[in-house]
């Protein structure tokens, strides 16, 4: 999606002997929070695939995406660009621009229009190349020698901050345990509304509303969802299960249509009413970027027709992810596991639920005796 406002023009830096304070000064300013990203493509490889791989490293995420996809492909270059459209990142600069054949920096330009980014190649050579020259024809770029103008204009200066005090980059490996995921592997059985719906604010007549993350435990699962997968439509089920308390199923309803960017809500389907009928539930600050980015990913897809959501297919998927992140609901005690300790247990509720049925017709017998 084209950005609202006027599209920056692209700048090349020309490095024109290779001087290593180019490389340093622009891995220096790496800094997702402020909105910089320094690309430093991996060497050896002209693949597409692996620019995209070596973008979604940059932006702290595993490279891979989980699960199966039309025709084979991975949807990397969508997924970096969900990314880049949902994160507050505004610059991007790409090392080693020189090395870059036309097809990874037409998907490079590619990027810049669909999020707006103010894009920087780094050409360390004297000249443009043929394959960058040949790439930039139909760009709006300028030429830059000057290593001055652009460590201020361009790459931005370092920034010394020391990390979260209890989040490493990697997931902590403490599991949060999490009672709104109880419902997550639950076996209702909505399907979206094939016609216009607009649900009403969620009325909680059947269940206790999922109580609020604090606002620590929010940054805390925000942080491990980011660095647990690059899939935003997993990520985003995830997200959207902790402040729903919903079923996959249910989650599955959502469609793009259904989340409301200004009214900041998701509205989830249910016509047979197998909990509280279709509803909009409002989207914590906190979650509405892994929805801007599934939404995003979604319609580069797709162009809206699928699940915002996670589809009830990945459930396996879905449950790795959140076990990466260290997120699981309320777990058994120990003598009652039917997995070894330290692997978590979904489907922990619905045996005490099962249980619990299972106990009535035997209590009636014993009372019938008496």
């Amino acid at each position: 999606m084209p950005p609202a406002r006027p599209l920056p023009s692209v700048t090349v830096v020309l490095d024109r002997h290779d001087d290593v304070l180019h490389t340093h000064t622009a891995l220096a300013a790496h800094h997702p929070p402020s909105g910089r990203i320094t690309l430093h493509p991996g060497p050896g490889t002209t693949s597409e695939t692996g620019l995209a791989h070596d973008l979604l490293a940059a932006l702290g995420k595993p490279p891979l995406l989980p699960g199966r996809f039309p025709g084979g492909r991975q949807p990397a270059w969508e997924a970096a660009t969900a990314w880049m459209t949902a994160l507050p990142v505004t610059r991007l600069t790409v090392l080693r621009a020189h090395r870059l054949t036309a097809r990874r920096t037409t998907r490079l330009l590619q990027l810049h229009v669909r999020t707006g980014i103010h894009l920087t190649l780094v050409c360390h050579r004297p000249h443009l190349p043929a394959a960058l020259h040949q790439a930039l024809r139909t760009a709006d770029y300028s030429l830059t020698a000057d290593i001055e103008a652009a460590r201020r204009h361009y790459y931005g200066t370092p920034v010394a901050e020391p990390p979260p005090p209890d989040e490493p980059a990697a997931p902590a490996s403490r599991w949060l345990t999490l009672p709104t995921l109880d419902r997550l592997v639950s076996y209702d059985s909505p399907r979206p509304c094939a016609d216009p719906c607009t649900p009403p604010p969620i009325i909680w007549r059947h269940r206790i509303p999922p109580a609020p993350l604090t606002a620590p435990t929010a940054q805390r699962v925000a942080h491990r969802l980011h660095a647990a997968t690059a899939h935003p439509r997993l990520a985003a089920a995830v997200a959207a299960a902790l402040f729903t308390g919903a079923s996959l199923q249910q989650l599955a309803t959502a469609r793009p249509h259904d989340y409301d960017t200004a009214a900041a809500t998701l509205a989830l389907h249910d016509r047979a009413r197998y909990t509280d009928g279709c509803a909009a539930y409002p989207v914590p600050p906190w979650a509405g970027v892994f929805l801007r980015a599934a939404a995003c990913f979604t319609r580069l897809l797709s162009g809206g027709d699928q699940e915002l959501l996670a589809a009830p297919g990945d459930r396996g998927h879905l449950l790795r992810v959140a076990e990466t992140a260290r997120l699981r609901p309320p777990q058994p005690p120990t003598a009652r596991r039917k997995g070894p300790v330290g692997r978590a247990e979904w489907d922990w509720r619905e045996r005490q639920e099962a249980e619990r049925y299972e106990a009535i017709p035997a209590d009636r017998a014993r009372r019938s005796r008496r």
